[in-house]
């Protein structure tokens, strides 16, 4: 047992630095907005992270996975969910609108996990779960309002792709849960990003915007943050985070998915001076709130043998 306790204790402290790093990405990819057409940026961040995943896949010697067509169909759909779609409005999203309100929308990805389980996998809806999902939107739409003359201006524009890119990557995580019971979860991630690439890549390449040699390589440091953003944060952090659910279960490891916000916050206003207003508190605490009612688990009630 204090074994086991300790590799827990260890995998938390690990995901702990992750989310450090997917709250960090939020900026990055902010700020690469600016030197990249938004299509080309999320096309170049999977091409490095499929690259990284093939060399981990090569090393653990985890191998190509064998697939039944039901499984490559629902491994496509995963890829188009998960990575060509999500990334897409991810990058979009953060064009119009700011570092810190992404970093606030993405803490509702428990929150639409729990009720996209709920609905797939016919897990019952209680008040506590009802509350949450009015507390999360609620926080979501004071983020929204906080934009000066709100409403589908290019700033609630960008909140809104931001929530849909949620919605997508948790969809996606709702097949990858079936998929998992079946193969490497490993195997499936450098499957699921192949494929997602592919679709980004071809979407560039076809896209209205005349791709060239300077809006490819603009400098150094936009391309620094493209490996970061590449290998780091969605490469080696996706492998910690499919790692921790082996470890230590799905529910104990969405919890963590709560730093992402604070580290994102904190890292918008550190980095990019952006202001803070108490509607980005209220909301924060609310979708925090909100997240953490609608994906808690009931408390057993423990029952004592006679």
């Amino acid at each position: 047992m204090p074994k086991q306790q300790g590799q827990s204790a260890a995998v938390q402290g690990v995901l702990i630095g992750a989310m450090a790093v997917w709250g960090l990405n939020v900026t990055a990819v902010k700020l690469l907005t600016g030197w990249f057409e938004p299509t080309a940026l999320a096309a170049l961040r999977m091409i490095v992270a499929c690259a990284a995943l093939t060399v981990i896949v090569l090393w653990k010697r985890c191998g190509i996975p064998a697939l039944s067509w039901r499984q490559f169909a629902a491994v496509i759909v995963c890829a188009v969910l998960m990575v060509y779609a999500n990334q897409i409005l991810f990058a979009e999203g953060l064009q119009r609108s700011t570092a810190t309100n992404g970093a606030l929308i993405m803490a509702l990805s428990p929150l639409v996990s729990a009720l996209l389980a709920a609905l797939v996998f016919r897990e019952r809806l209680t008040l506590q779960r009802v509350c949450g999902v009015v507390l999360g939107f609620a926080g979501v739409a004071a983020v929204v309002l906080s934009h000066p003359g709100a409403g589908l201006s290019s700033g609630g524009t960008g909140d809104l792709m931001l929530v849909a890119a949620v919605i997508s990557f948790a969809a996606g995580g709702a097949i990858i849960q079936r998929l998992a019971r079946q193969l490497h979860p490993l195997s499936i991630s450098w499957a699921i990003y192949l494929i997602g690439t592919v679709l980004l890549v071809g979407h560039t390449v076809i896209g209205p915007t005349a791709l060239n040699t300077g809006s490819l390589f603009p400098g150094w440091w936009p391309w620094a943050l493209v490996l970061f953003s590449g290998i780091l944060a969605t490469a080696v952090c996706n492998l910690i985070w499919n790692r921790a659910i082996g470890t230590i279960g799905v529910a104990r490891t969405a919890v963590f998915l709560y730093w992402v916000p604070v580290f994102g916050v904190a890292f918008a206003a550190l980095l990019l001076g952006e202001a803070l207003t108490r509607w980005h508190f209220a909301g924060f605490i609310a979708v925090v709130a909100g997240t953490y009612l609608g994906t808690r688990q009931p408390t057993a009630v423990p029952v004592v043998a006679p």
